[in-house]
């Protein structure tokens, strides 16, 4: 694809109003917490009406969305682009990358900034600002990463915080000599980040156990991939989540688990979060898991080569147990999870040769930022495990929330940025390093069939997938500030209550006049979501342009995952009060 640095002076003028002002027509408008037919009218990047019967100005470019769904872009809270690794550099930099977050239906990621040794803080956050600027193709915002302590440190925590929009801090507790912390700066960075109003996002894993394990393996003569996952099972993560959720609670801190990878890991999550709602009556505790922990495993029979298995080399690492992903997906649903991301970090096979004769030493990483929004909709929607409500809730909107950047992000409303996928629940491809846009020469996905493509992604209201064509143009993303105290996870405010407010609405959900959906696939008690017609639909701000005679017949509005699209029989109906995004333990 060509690159295009400056596109807008190569637009006629004549037809630049197409750009700016884009009216998407006749889909199915998806937030976390409803269905609605509904148009959906941008204007310079931002969502300016959303209704029936807009009136819109001329010169606007009208796209069809009938079928689609018209959805929030997805949010990867959890990227390494461009990241210095174990020897070698990931190969997807901050183009490549984005360029096919974006192709995949993500219009923004969270990456992360980690000083190496002896760097400061905050000139780690310039590095990263540096590599990003005039190459990310969406938006993106940055985690800094705590790899020491000390006063030094805290003070450029508070300078980030105030001065730079970084609201969240990487800690690890493993990869020791290199980024690993021991309890006692993990507690002082903890409580820091509560000072703040900032979120410790920390990797789970007992990195002294892993060191020893690793030696003696190595020294036993186990040196390929698979020493890999021996060096670090199960129990070091379940270990490693517990004990990070101990400090957070002995400091009062919040708490983002990144990555999930394990059973034993998610249910010690899910323990301490329930005790937390039990005690406090709210968690601020919150879980992600990956693309690859539920579209894939480690298997044996099928890494039968070396460079099969080194390119699933990741930490933590993926489990040899077939039944985890269906689990975690179950989390998911269930709300004991919050967010997916990817962890995209890529390494091709010259780099994971590295490694040849000691596993310790394959750079670790695998891909997903292409292929998350299509894998989670396959492995959750598709299955019937997930409803489209949901789906939204763990791909952008739960993220948005957490990280302080919802409803500029993560929501299709009035005043929203208008980052938009119309996604096409018909549609199907099967994923294969072939055809994805990413540098790097593997694929764990290779193989896997997809339903649900994205038809068209609006990034900033410019159309950068067009009919399934990737339009991407280098530059265009912004770095996006995230401001600290988010109400989400330092206040006890239910959501619905700022969900009213969004919305303006100022009656109960039951005096409106809706459709309810049944989505024919047994959800979750927790995940069962309601479709609001246009007929006398105040839950969205129409704009004084809006006529309300004259509205489609609306009798085709019923979604079925399991039948046609635009299936015209009428379902019965589900009626839940859940917040958005479905029930919660605390976290709404």
């Amino acid at each position: 694809m060509a690159n295009l640095t400056n596109p807008v002076k190569k637009v006629p003028i004549h037809l630049q109003s197409s750009q700016n002002r884009i009216l998407i027509k006749n889909g199915k408008v998806v937030n976390a917490d409803r269905i609605i037919d509904s148009d959906v009218y941008i204007e310079d990047g931002v969502i300016k009406m959303v209704g029936c019967n807009l009136i819109i100005p001329g010169g606007t470019r009208i796209i069809d969305a009938s079928s689609m769904l018209v959805i929030p872009g997805g949010i990867d809270p959890h990227t390494h682009l461009e990241l210095e690794l174990m020897g070698a550099v990931s190969v997807d930099d901050f183009y490549q990358g984005t360029k096919a977050a974006i192709a995949g239906g993500t219009t923004m990621i969270i990456d992360s900034a980690l000083p190496s040794k002896g760097e400061s803080l905050l000139d780690a956050f310039h590095k990263w600002r540096t590599r990003a600027t005039n190459k990310v193709c969406c938006d993106y915002a940055l985690h800094v990463g705590v790899v020491s302590w000390s006063d030094q440190v805290k003070r450029e925590m508070e300078d980030l915080c105030k001065s730079h929009g970084v609201n969240s801090f990487k800690m690890f507790m493993a990869y020791k000599g290199i980024f690993m912390l021991n309890d006692s700066d993990l507690y002082n960075s903890f409580e820091a980040c509560k000072e703040l109003g900032a979120i410790p996002v920390v990797h789970a894993e007992n990195g002294d156990i892993v060191y020893e394990n690793t030696k003696r393996l190595l020294n036993s003569g186990v040196k390929g991939p698979q020493g890999h996952a021996l060096s670090r099972p199960e129990e070091v993560e379940a270990e490693a989540v517990n004990r990070a959720c101990t400090l957070s609670n002995q400091v009062g801190s919040p708490l983002y688990v990144a990555p999930i990878m394990s059973k034993s890991a998610a249910e010690v999550l899910a323990k301490h979060r329930a005790d937390q709602i039990k005690q406090n009556g709210n968690t601020k505790i919150f879980g992600e898991t990956l693309a690859a922990a539920i579209g894939t495993h480690w298997n044996e029979k099928l890494l039968t080569s070396w460079h099969h298995a080194a390119a699933h080399v990741l930490s933590p690492p993926l489990s040899s147990d077939p039944n985890t992903s269906p689990y975690l997906l179950n989390m998911l649903a269930r709300d004991k999870l919050q967010t997916t991301g990817s962890n995209n970090t890529t390494f091709n096979y010259d780099q994971k040769s590295l490694g040849k004769d000691d596993f310790s030493k394959i750079p670790n990483g695998v891909n997903g930022i292409e292929d998350r929004m299509s894998v989670v909709w396959e492995k959750g929607v598709e299955s019937g495990l997930i409803d489209p409500c949901h789906f939204v809730a763990i791909t952008s909107t739960n993220a948005a929330k957490i990280f302080n950047i919802y409803p500029k992000k993560g929501c299709i409303n009035v005043g929203s940025d208008a980052d938009i996928v119309i996604w096409n629940p018909k549609g199907k491809r099967t994923i294969s390093a072939k055809t994805h846009h990413q540098a790097v020469d593997y694929n764990i996905f290779e193989g896997i069939e997809c339903h649900g493509v994205p038809e068209y992604v609006l990034v900033g209201g410019r159309v950068c997938v067009d009919e399934g064509i990737l339009k991407v143009v280098q530059g265009l993303g912004k770095y996006i500030p995230m401001s600290t105290n988010s109400e989400f996870v330092y206040s006890n405010e239910k959501v619905s209550e700022k969900i009213d407010e969004v919305n303006g609405l100022n009656e109960e959900i039951d005096d409106v006049n809706t459709k309810t959906l049944n989505l024919q696939i047994s959800p979750p008690s927790s995940v069962t979501s309601e479709v609001t017609t246009c007929t006398k639909s105040p839950m969205i701000h129409t704009g004084k342009g809006m006529r309300m005679e004259g509205q489609r017949d609306l009798q085709s509005s019923t979604f079925s995952i399991s039948s046609e699209f635009d299936d015209p029989v009428k379902k019965s109906s589900i009626r839940v009060k859940n917040p958005p995004g479905g029930q919660s333990l605390g976290f709404w």
